[in-house]
């Protein structure tokens, strides 16, 4: 990627750069085919080598004007050598994320959906509170089955709900904390789990992205790099792997917790049919633990009254263990 900089800044050059984008290219495509590739900007050469699990950085891009995004092998000597094309008109004064993904290769890989550029067209280079840490999630791997993301290191619940490959969930406005991070098929039990140390890497003011990077399955995919959740931090070079930690519990099903009414506005009933009297805490939709109830069970209620309209997560502890979380509105 050493002639990174040099390319792209010539190429905003030569096209009179009087619109520009902001733009961060991760190349997450786990297909062996295209390990490395070429990128070329109309005819010109914008990154040399571009590695799987590494990343662009953010760059100014020519914006309000159409340009081809070429896709080649590493050892292309022109344009013309792509194996995939891709037209883009970008917005001026817009922030984009755009992820490499899918499968380049006729056969070895199944499933194998296409080779192609995932587009966020709202990204972010720093977070909109200095004191959180944005994180925007992204599933790039093609074996994997629609997940949700479970924190369960702090008690923040779920995070993201039923997120497919090829999809962005937005941006989670997290304050920022050590969390650990499982990954449970949708609505059912856990695959994997990974810390994610925020506050210890002094993350606070950072806009990252997660990706899910890899296969469930490798030796289904050509022995290819196993499933794994990356992060990106907006600078150039490789991302960053999570560390994996131990899986919370995985047999607790939640559809033994009523709640109700559903939506609220004061009082919301809540019994569990095993009649155990479970902590639960109360999260917003960014993470932060609002209310925290030991004797909610046992009550029959919790009172939420004083908090404001919007969507929640209650979610149920048993001492320090997280076994799964429900959602209700607050009207």
């Amino acid at each position: 990627m050493k002639k990174l900089l040099f390319t792209f800044l010539a190429f905003a050059t030569v096209q009179i750069a009087i619109s520009q984008a902001r733009v961060n290219v991760i190349h997450n495509s786990a297909d062996a085919a295209a390990a490395v590739v070429d990128v070329y900007l109309d005819d010109a050469l914008a990154v040399d080598d571009f590695a799987f699990r590494t990343e662009t950085g953010y760059i100014d891009f020519p914006a309000d004007v159409e340009v081809i995004i070429g896709i080649a092998p590493s050892n292309s000597t022109g344009s013309g050598d792509a194996i995939a094309t891709f037209p883009v008109t970008l917005a001026d004064g817009e922030t984009y994320v755009v992820i490499a993904t899918g499968i380049v290769s006729a056969t070895g890989y199944d499933p194998a959906p296409a080779f192609g550029l995932a587009v966020y067209d709202m990204g972010r280079e720093v977070a909109t509170d200095g004191a959180n840490t944005d994180v925007l999630v992204y599933h790039g791997s093609t074996d994997a089955p629609a997940v949700d993301v479970l924190e369960t290191g702090v008690g923040a619940g779920y995070l993201v709900e039923n997120i497919s490959y090829s999809e962005y969930a937005g941006y989670l406005e997290l304050p920022t904390a050590d969390y650990v991070l499982q990954v449970n098929a949708a609505g059912g039990s856990g695959v994997a789990a990974y810390g994610a140390p925020l506050a210890t890497l002094g993350l606070n003011g950072a806009a990252l992205v997660v990706v899910a990077s890899g296969f469930l399955d490798p030796s289904n995919n050509s022995n290819g790099p196993a499933f794994g959740l990356w992060v990106s931090t907006g600078a150039a070079g490789g991302l960053v792997e999570l560390p994996s930690a131990p899986l919370g519990i995985n047999d607790f099903n939640t559809n033994t917790i009523a709640l109700y009414p559903n939506p609220a506005t004061d009082i919301i009933n809540i019994a569990s049919e095993d009649g155990e009297a479970y902590t639960i805490k109360v999260i917003d939709m960014q993470g932060r633990a609002l209310m925290v109830d030991g004797a909610a069970f046992e009550r029959g209620y919790l009172n939420i009254s004083s908090l404001a309209t919007g969507i929640y997560n209650i979610v149920v502890m048993d001492n320090n263990k997280i076994l799964g979380s429900k959602k209700f509105i607050k009207n």
